[in-house]
């Protein structure tokens, strides 16, 4: 597969590339964040924006950036990921995130939603070279308590929020949407981006309508790994 990565750059207020504001740390010792016209490409933000198709259309890893970030990360690993080669595509661009994680001195929270109840993998920890062996080990199967994590998720975030208020969040769902129903759901306090990885002739379509409960960015999974 192609370096082609997602990221949690999700939309704000002021739009869906937007870039948190620099705030009180406009004349600290980080300065006030400028886009990057050099170096790497920052092939999480650009993809948010579509496929590139020229240089202009690229985003570039900034020179600097916030402290105190955390990368919110549920994977929905149940038995209907496995078809059409989702969960592995999935698994591609979940290592990218990682890398990119582990460049950007992000913390990790990732929560795995399979088998009967969600799972914590870490919690709020660095990205470490141990989440690769995490994922290549990774395998479907099982239920989808995906209501579970997310209710689960929003508990631990709410109480993080309260003893680091100053970390700026993100949130990543991979899931297929594949549920019968759900009650409504209170979208989680931070900006989010759900992948929906439900392939297949027949669809049920309702990661779109899932995200848009849970006020998140929606992208298919197709418009990001190569067809």
């Amino acid at each position: 597969m192609a370096k082609k990565a997602l990221g949690i750059r999700p939309r704000s207020d002021a739009g869906a590339n937007a870039r948190p504001r620099a705030g009180r740390l406009d004349h600290g010792k980080q300065g006030k964040r400028q886009a990057a016209r050099d170096g790497s490409v920052n092939w999480s933000g650009t993809l948010l924006k579509g496929r590139p198709r020229r240089r202009e259309d690229l985003l570039f890893h900034l020179r600097t950036r916030s402290l105190h970030e955390l990368w919110l990360v549920i994977v929905d690993a149940s038995a209907s990921t496995r078809r059409h080669q989702a969960l592995s595509d999935a698994k591609g661009l979940l290592a990218q995130l990682f890398d990119d994680a582990y460049r950007q001195r992000a913390r990790l929270a990732l929560l795995t939603a399979s088998g009967a109840v969600p799972k914590w993998q870490v919690q709020g920890l660095k990205a470490s070279s141990g989440l690769r062996h995490w994922l290549e080990g990774l395998g479907a199967g099982g239920g989808t308590p995906l209501l579970a994590a997310l209710e689960e998720a929003g508990r631990w975030l709410a109480a993080r929020q309260k003893s680091l208020p100053a970390e700026q969040q993100r949130l990543l769902l991979v899931t297929d949407g594949r549920l019968k129903d759900w009650p409504a759901l209170p979208a989680l306090e931070c900006p989010g981006l759900l992948i929906d990885i439900e392939r297949g002739p027949i669809r049920l379509g309702r990661g779109r309508a899932l995200a848009m409960q849970l006020q998140s960015e929606y992208r298919h999974i197709d418009e990001l790994v190569p067809g």
